[in-house]
């Protein structure tokens, strides 16, 4: 049986782990990060018009869904003063979504390339919900939309290249300071640069999900580990802003 954390140290462990992760975002691409984008991007090319057009439709639709609310209902934020309190509610949250997109993944993965299409918009409906859980856990707002593009941010974090991922970490640090910038027309988001993106990170991965056989073990495993990354980049993102307003 686990021995509970005490409160100093879930916190002090907390922090170390924040420094960390932001040391990881900033760090320069290695050649093996700029390879490996080579590779993909070459891969990439080889796969038919139509699977890439899908691909970027649904990601377009769902992401302007999310921003304007559409079948999205977002939870009331929390009173939010106690990390470990609310960590251990989050880390929860993160568990029952990895299960849910692990069993949508293996089911579509078995159906072919049809159903293999539709794991598309249904792993990212569960990605930005995950995501609405953990900000009102967190106590902030997500029907406010500036908070929405905060979401929009920690998913680019998660699912980018190297050398997008340390631009967008720069414009996410002091966000109390920076969201007052931001345009009132979310037209103005750089919503080519954000599918793009998404789309290149999954691409590989997610493909040979539509291969007949491999499909359905390759669906489930590979979206268990796309929101265990969305959970671990989404937990330090909030850990910044408590840290940030000394909470944490």
């Amino acid at each position: 049986m686990a021995i509970p954390l005490s409160h100093h140290y879930y916190t002090q462990h907390a922090l170390h782990q924040l420094r960390d992760w932001q040391r990881q975002m900033q760090r320069e691409p290695t050649f093996l990060n700029s390879l490996a984008r080579k590779t993909q991007q070459k891969i990439n090319s080889y796969i038919p018009d139509r699977i890439h057009q899908a691909i970027t439709t649904a990601i377009k639709q769902m992401t302007r869904a999310t921003l304007f609310g559409a079948g999205l209902i977002t939870k009331a934020p929390a009173a939010a003063h106690d990390l470990q309190l609310q960590e251990g509610l989050v880390a929860g949250r993160i568990k029952f979504y990895k299960n849910a997109a692990a069993a949508e993944g293996g089911v579509t993965g078995a159906g072919g390339i049809l159903l293999g299409l539709a794991d598309f918009p249904l792993l990212f409906g569960l990605k930005m919900k995950l995501l609405f859980e953990i900000a009102a856990l967190y106590g902030y707002d997500a029907s406010d939309y500036k908070e929405r593009v905060y979401l929009l941010h920690i998913f680019q974090l998660a699912f980018s290249s190297h050398e997008h991922r340390r631009d967008v970490y720069n414009q996410m640090v002091d966000w109390d300071r920076q969201k007052q910038y931001l345009p009132d027309d979310i037209n103005q988001f750089n919503w080519r640069s954000f599918q793009q993106e998404y789309r290149d990170y999954i691409d590989l991965a997610k493909m040979a999900q539509l291969i007949p056989i491999i499909g359905a073990p390759v669906g489930a495993v590979v979206n268990y580990r796309l929101l265990t990354r969305l959970g671990h980049t989404a937990m330090n993102a909030y850990r910044m802003r408590w840290h940030e307003t000394g909470k944490l």
